[in-house]
């Protein structure tokens, strides 16, 4: 099966995003909220999509905040919409992103609230129940998530749930060379969404997202970090965005060249199964210790095959996008 008849799909799964400009019309002013300020090139990815989707459909962003510098006082035109970054951190995993949006929530009550697509994970159900009702009572708030798990949990509290692929697909297609070497990475993830599973695949490299990141990007991140700390007691006055956004550049084209230098990818990580089909490269997506990655594939990416192909025990989501001619 020849690569290009794997475009299509790709290119379907973008137009799938364009149900968030029907809350988000072309032409909508926005607060861009809660962007990454770290070292995880999943988010980075995403934020460039959410970047690139703004542009496309003709969306002014009027302020941009990370969970750093963000403030509840800040000034917002009730006509303005606050839009919150998506990713799989909606939950208690990564509480910090969660009380920002509840912040945001409480502060804005007069805005519409839209959260681009999102993952739900609670391991505590009471305080799923207790953030979910919070979130009902905003009343226009709008929540994009990227699965149907998802979606039975949120529309369980929430009047308006939408489903919709990750911000990243935005960034179809991204250029990419075959190096026609049959070499093949690993990029397996080794934090707390690690899933317990044999990987049966030799690869030629194993590496993980922080590997990208060299000791002297880890302390400009950390004086960046500080930096966006002093600025919002300072009223958000510091140029620090531009500089972040060209390293997060960097950083994001360091991910395509590792890729570009493989012909094919097992990761289990859900953004380097993403990037993969954005460029182009068969891969293999391992799932996480939740089922987000096997969520994903099984609404969106199968596509790209027209059929799942897991293994037995549940640990690999599919084999996909494009399989050699």
């Amino acid at each position: 099966m020849k690569a290009a008849n794997h475009f299509q799909p790709m290119d379907k799964i973008k137009q799938m995003l364009a149900v968030i400009g029907e809350v988000i019309p072309p032409g909508s002013e926005i607060v861009y909220l809660d962007y990454p300020v770290y070292d995880n090139i999943g988010d980075l990815l995403i934020m460039k999509g959410a970047e690139a989707f703004f542009r496309d459909y003709g969306i002014t962003v009027r302020k941009r905040y990370s969970y750093v510098n963000f403030r509840q006082k800040m000034a917002v035109e009730d006509h303005w919409i606050i839009v919150c970054q998506g990713g799989g951190n909606f939950g208690d995993l990564y509480p910090h992103h969660q009380r920002l949006r509840e912040k945001a929530l409480k502060a804005f009550p007069r805005n519409r609230i839209v959260i681009l697509p999102q993952t739900i994970h609670f391991n505590d159900p009471a305080e799923e129940r207790r953030s979910l009702l919070s979130f009902s009572a905003h009343p226009d708030l709008h929540l994009f998530v990227r699965d149907e798990r998802s979606y039975k949990t949120a529309s369980s509290f929430l009047a308006n749930v939408y489903l919709a692929p990750d911000m990243a697909h935005q960034l179809y297609p991204i250029p990419s060379n075959v190096p026609g070497t049959r070499l093949r990475l690993g990029l397996l993830r080794k934090d707390q969404e690690s899933a317990e599973q044999e990987v049966i695949l030799p690869c030629d490299k194993v590496a993980d997202w922080p590997q990208l990141f060299t000791a002297w990007d880890r302390w400009l991140l950390r004086q960046i970090i500080k930096g966006y700390s002093l600025d919002r007691r300072l009223g958000n006055i510091l140029p620090l965005r531009s500089i972040w956004h060209s390293l997060a550049e960097k950083y994001v084209a360091r991910a395509i060249v590792l890729f570009s230098g493989y012909d094919e990818i097992l990761t289990s990580r859900l953004h380097g199964h993403i990037l993969a089909c954005l460029m182009g490269k068969p891969n293999l997506l391992l799932d996480n210790s939740y089922g987000k990655n096997m969520s994903y594939y099984r609404l969106w990416t199968y596509r790209l095959e027209g059929h799942s192909n897991e293994a037995s025990a549940g640990n690999y989501v599919g084999d996909l996008y494009p399989q050699s001619s």
